[in-house]
């Protein structure tokens, strides 16, 4: 454990000097753990968690306007100027490793972990990686294996089929039929020197398939062509090593963003289900998929419940365990860095968190999506919204003990979206209606 307190350091921003990618010299304090991705809510639900315990931590960006680097907690904010998943972020990740002697690495992010994945021997010799390893990580990253091994445990699976190109399309719409969600069978594809992030798309006629199928599979990625599910969605979180469970969390999404999958904006934590439980424990055993991992699933009309994926990473809804009593970003950091890691046996049930720009969001897009598969009438989703703020609640970004990463949350968003992307959607809203 380092000597600094948390929050005595000054906050340091470490920049290129020019083009040539000379790097001025970064001023360094020795860390417990870097936390990556610190744009991310979990990021800094993982700076919070660690700090409050002694744990001097810093936490990297590419920009220096993330609220993490607001916390009282975060005793040093680094920003790497580097796109997420290049090889120039990866030659700064080293040098900052190598000055700082940091033991413990904790990354959230597709981009990040894939670029940990390729050069993963490398960086193994500077600081222990919060992150399962191979070839665990290479099933649970790849929805296509881990369906594949889902159905030989005798999980859940949704109908579905695998596509290549957009000739594939008919041939799927004629097995799963419409509406559809396709998916990247990786959420993370290479693209030369550096990559780009995939994302989910409901589809309800031919021509959005294809559109969706054509851009998924661009530069000869592979697509998942899955039945639409209308139930509720619900997320199983393990901490999980050497054969043995750790902690066990379980919650339900109310509403995410967008509102066919995505983040949860508004989510409850439950008692464990006694069928996804079982199942999520079976496939994390079978996978050998050691640190933590949220597994999602969705039900449907009757209630039975189908694997969507595993997340092997902290999953953006994770302080709703924090603060229900499973502290997984300390766990994750005990068990990364190979001490004796607390188990967790029970934790407090009923308790609702919302992530309010993504709530704002999520209702926007109800009324821009009005009529599609899965998404609340116009009425109801703004009767809700509005409903929600008489229920007792957590709200991300908020801790009275840490106030100011809220303010700062606050503020961008103020600024950035209510002055900006707000005023277009609602003028889209306008033109639509007229």
């Amino acid at each position: 454990m380092s000597g600094n307190a948390p929050g005595v350091a000054a906050t340091y921003y470490a920049r290129l000097v020019d083009r040539r990618d000379e790097m001025q010299q970064i001023a360094i304090l020795p860390y417990d753990a870097v936390v990556l991705d610190a744009r991310l809510r979990q990021s800094l639900v993982a700076v919070r968690s660690l700090g409050r315990r002694g744990l001097s931590v810093a936490a990297l960006e590419n920009r220096d306007d993330v609220p993490a680097f607001a916390s009282r907690w975060c005793c040093q904010g680094i920003v790497c100027p580097a796109d997420e998943g290049s090889e120039t972020y990866l030659a700064y990740l080293e040098r900052l490793l190598n000055d700082s002697g940091a033991h413990v690495l904790i990354t959230s992010s597709d981009g990040t972990i894939a670029l940990i994945r390729r050069y993963r021997e490398r960086l193994d010799r500077r600081v222990r990686i919060a992150l399962a390893r191979e070839p665990a990580l290479a099933v649970a990253v790849d929805k296509e294996r881990t369906l594949k091994l889902a159905r030989q445990l005798g999980l859940g699976v949704p109908r579905g089929v695998t596509v290549a190109a957009i000739g594939d399309v008919a041939a799927a719409l004629a097995d799963v039929g419409l509406p559809a969600v396709i998916k990247p069978v990786e959420s993370w594809v290479w693209q030369e020197r550096s990559g780009a992030r995939l994302a989910s798309r409901l589809v309800t006629t031919l021509d959005e398939a294809k559109q969706a199928v054509e851009e998924l599979t661009r530069g000869g990625a592979k697509a998942l062509f899955q039945q639409f599910l209308p139930g509720r969605r619900e997320a199983v979180s393990f901490l999980y090593a050497c054969g043995e469970i750790y902690a066990r969390f379980a919650q339900w999404a109310k509403r995410t963003e967008p509102p066919l999958g995505g983040q949860s904006v508004l989510r409850q934590s439950i008692a464990m289900p006694e069928d996804i439980g079982c199942q999520a424990e079976r496939l994390v055993r079978a996978i050998d998929l050691e640190g933590y991992s949220e597994i999602e699933f969705r039900r449907d009309g009757k209630g039975m419940p189908y694997l969507m994926e595993i997340n092997p990473r902290l999953s953006a809804s994770v302080e709703i365990a924090v603060r229900a009593g499973v502290d997984f970003p300390y766990l994750l950091y005990q068990w990364a860095r190979g001490e004796k890691i607390e188990k967790v046996s029970a934790y407090r049930t009923g308790l609702w968190m919302r992530y309010l720009k993504g709530d704002i969001m999520t209702t926007i897009e109800a009324i821009q999506q009005r009529g599609r598969p899965g998404v609340a009438p116009p009425a109801s989703a703004i009767a809700d919204f509005c409903l929600s703020f008489l229920r007792p609640m957590g709200y991300d970004y908020v801790d009275w003990r840490d106030p100011v990463p809220a303010i700062k949350a606050t503020t961008d968003f103020t600024r950035t979206w209510l002055g900006g992307a707000m005023r277009k959607r609602i003028s889209r809203l306008t033109r639509r209606s007229s």
